[in-house]
Formats: structure tokens, sequence, C-alpha cells
């Protein structure tokens, strides 16, 4: 007669076992599994009783990298909160950087000083300045696009096309034929941020398409001087320099506001490139595109205005529009401004101008004739270095890097901990007898059958 015969069922004494031959588990036992598995809880435990299980590195990962930021902390976020990066960007790397700039700045001065020191008195002095002002309007503009998430290269052709147009119309009164200029610049920047926004396609792309036919245009007028007895910048030359410095200096000063620079760098894109922003990203970079075609028609004015007369001849046209472009790209790069957006310092492209034009005047003191092309080329190249640098060690701390430091699980009271020889007298289960591991189950009662010393004793 069978032991487990029916007949024996309910008589006292019986005791109906769980089946363990066939390997499988009885369908109401306890799970032993971890967070991710479902987890019996009886009812009467689930008010006083703690579950917690030591957080694994696998685990902290995956949750790291699916928090959202608090709303404390979307204060700090630069990007959307959707997508962004909860923490301040790290300006130490600009700070350092900008460093190295001053020194290559001074060191170039110090050389041309040693090499031709009328380069830096009278007149010589007063068209290095105006040189670095016109470049600087340009380097500036372009940071902005950069920044903006839009690279706008037809700020070159732009340039030129507006000190061209402003010299052939010069002779119809200075304000007026100035004002006339910006505004036909501004057009053609609304142009790029109509192409640029509406379609949502990359902002290099765009302006180089318009860079292009502005550059056809050029190559279909004369050369053209400006009136005779029209104002002349070099009177005024350090007062020009300071206010591009200046302009330069508080136009980043304000970047570094946290909600303005979550703002313009927005159409920075964070997944798919060609995913649209928003409309609060597509309206930032729209006026920054704008903005910089004003700015790079100001460059253009007062080239004009400098130099006297412009040309249009092949050579002319290169230098002037594909030759300002590349500086102007390089100087942006050069001073810290990333090439993927958002993310720049504050006096960075102010050096890169000042060490550039300085290199332009020393060479031509060494007699060197270094190309426009070649200088702008090596400071892109060394830019996209810089944009690596900028980007490795100028992000925010991420969500990873706190739960990494700062998470520390501590064993709970009624829980077993990694590392204790015994276990409490009420914990469900040894550190012996579970290998290491805590157990989610609750503490073992007297009153329940399935205890571990129960269920393998010695029958009665």
């Amino acid at each position: 007669m069978a032991y487990d015969d029916s007949r024996f069922r309910g008589e006292p004494g019986f005791r109906e076992e769980p089946d363990f031959r066939s390997g499988g588990v009885p369908e109401d036992a306890p799970t032993l599994g971890v967070s991710n598995q479902s987890v019996y809880t009886p009812g009467s435990y689930a008010a006083n009783t703690d579950y917690s299980v030591p957080p694994s590195e696998s685990t902290l990962g995956l949750a790291a990298r699916r928090a959202t930021p608090s709303p404390a902390q979307l204060g700090d976020v630069f990007d959307d909160p959707e997508h962004g990066e909860p923490g301040r960007d790290r300006l130490a790397v600009h700070a350092l950087w900008e460093m190295v700039l001053l020194l290559a700045a001074v060191s170039l001065l110090y050389l041309l000083r040693d090499a031709r020191p009328e380069a830096l008195r009278g007149t010589e002095l007063e068209s290095l300045l105006l040189a670095g002002a016109e470049l600087g309007l340009v380097g500036i503009a372009m940071g902005l696009t950069l920044r903006a998430g839009a690279a706008n290269l037809a700020l070159g052709p732009i340039a030129y096309a507006s000190a061209l147009f402003f010299a052939d119309n010069s002779d119809r009164g200075l304000a007026m034929t100035a004002g006339i200029t910006a505004l036909i610049a501004l057009g053609v920047g609304v142009v790029i941020a109509v192409l640029v926004v509406g379609f949502h396609v990359p902002g290099w792309a765009a302006s180089l398409g318009v860079a292009v036919a502005l550059m056809a245009w050029i190559a279909d007028q004369n050369d053209e001087k400006v009136v005779t007895g029209a104002y002349d910048p070099h009177g005024q030359a350090l007062w020009w320099m300071l206010g591009v410095v200046l302009v330069a200096v508080a136009g980043s000063a304000i970047g570094l506001i946290r909600p303005v620079r979550r703002a313009v760098g927005r159409f920075r894109p964070v997944a798919d490139p060609a995913r649209r922003r928003g409309g609060g990203a597509a309206t930032i970079t729209g006026f920054a595109i704008a903005g910089s075609a004003l700015l790079a028609s100001f460059a253009g004015v007062l080239t004009a205005l400098d130099q006297r007369e412009v040309t249009t001849t092949q050579n002319g046209m290169a230098a002037a529009g594909l030759s300002i472009t590349i500086l102007a790209l390089g100087a942006a790069l050069l001073g810290g401004t990333s090439v993927y957006g958002r993310r720049g310092g504050v006096l960075g492209t102010v050096l890169a101008v000042a060490a550039i034009t300085l290199l332009f005047q020393y060479s031509a003191a060494e007699q060197w004739n270094i190309a426009p092309l070649a200088v702008g080329g090596s400071a892109i190249a060394i830019g996209l270095v810089v944009t690596r640098l900028i980007e490795t060690f100028g992000r925010p701390r991420t969500v990873e890097d706190d739960v990494e430091e700062e998470q520390v699980w501590t064993p709970s009271t009624s829980t077993a901990g990694y590392g204790s020889s015994q276990a409490e007298p009420d914990s469900a289960w040894s550190a012996s007898r579970t290998g290491g591991w805590t157990s989610q189950l609750p503490a073992r009662s007297t009153d329940e059958d399935w205890g571990v010393e129960e269920r393998w004793g010695s029958n009665r």
C-alpha cells in the first residue's frame, strides 16, 4: 500500500510533502530570484518585512541609463528634458585651453616686436587692429551658429558681397547704404534659416549652397571703390577692436547662463540627426543664423571702409570669400567652440583671432608668404582636436557616475548582509545556507510548515 494512498489523506499525523523527484518546483512554492522576477510575498508579512536586495552592477547600470532627471535637476539640464544631461558643463577645460591660446598670442606678439617693431606703431598698428576686428566679427558669427548646431559656411561670401555692395553704393550716403546692406544680408540669412529649420537639414549643407550662389553673383560684378571723403575707421581702430572684444565676451558670458545655453544648443542632435528638435529649437537656430549674417555684413562694411577698394578677380574672390569662411571656422573651433554645438568658452574666439592675425603679420615680416587657406585649414584641424577634448572633459557628470560614486547599498536590519558570519535569529535565510545571496522570502515563523529543518528533517 503506497504511502500517499488517498485513504490516508486527512488522517491525524499525515503530512503531504511536495515531490522533488522530477526536479520540478511546486506551483505554490515561493520564488527565490532577483528583483526583476515575480516574488511570492505572503500578505501577512508584507507590511513589516524588508525585502531589500543588494544592487548588482548590471542593475545599477540599467537604472542609471533609464533614470529621468528629477524636477530639482531639470534646472541644470542644458538639453530638453527628454534627452537632457543633469549637471553643469565643466568649464575648467575651456579655461586651461584659453590660457594656452593666450600664451600663443603673447609669444607671437613678442616675435613680431622683434621682427618688425614698426608693425606695432602708427598706421600699421591701426591696420592690424582693423584686420583683427574684421576677422573677429566673422569669427563671432561663426561661433554663434556653431553653438546653435547649424554652422553657416556662407559667412565669408556674405561679408565679401556686403563689402562690394556697400562700396558700389557708398555715394548715396554711408549710413543709409550700410543699413540697406545689412537688410540684404539679413534676408540672405533668413533664406538659409528657412532651409535649415524648415526642412531640418544640416546648416553647413544649406549655407554652402547659398555661398556658391553668392560667389557666382560676385563674379559678375566689377571692381568698386568707396567714395572719396567717406568715413575712415583707422583713427578709431582701437575702439573698433575693443567693441568687437566686448561683443564676443558679452555673448559668451550670456551663453554661460543655464537657460540660455540650453535654449541655444537645443538644435544639437541627440539621437537621429534627422529627427526634428521642436519649434523652440528651430526658432532659436533661425535667429542665430540670421544674426550671423548680420554680423558678417558689418564685417564687410568695415572691410570696405578699411581697404577703400573691393576687387572681383578670381584671386580676390577666393581670398575674401572662401578664405574668410575657413579662417572664421578655424578661429571658432580653435577658440574652444564645439563642432557639435552648444559648448564653448568665453575668451577663446577672441584669443584665436588675435593669434591668427598676429601670425599673418609676423609671416609678412619674415617674408614667409603663408597662404590664408593653409592657416585656416591648420586651425580647423587643431580645432577638431580641441572639440574632442571639450566633449570629453567638458560635458556634465553623467547619471552613471553619480550612481557609481554615491549609491551605496546598506544591509537591512532584517536581512543577512554580505560577509556576515551568521544571520539574525529572525532572518529568512542565513548566508551559509544561501551561498552569499539574500533571499526575498519573508521571515520564517514557527507556524510555517515549509521550513528547511522541518522539510528535510526526520519523519515522525
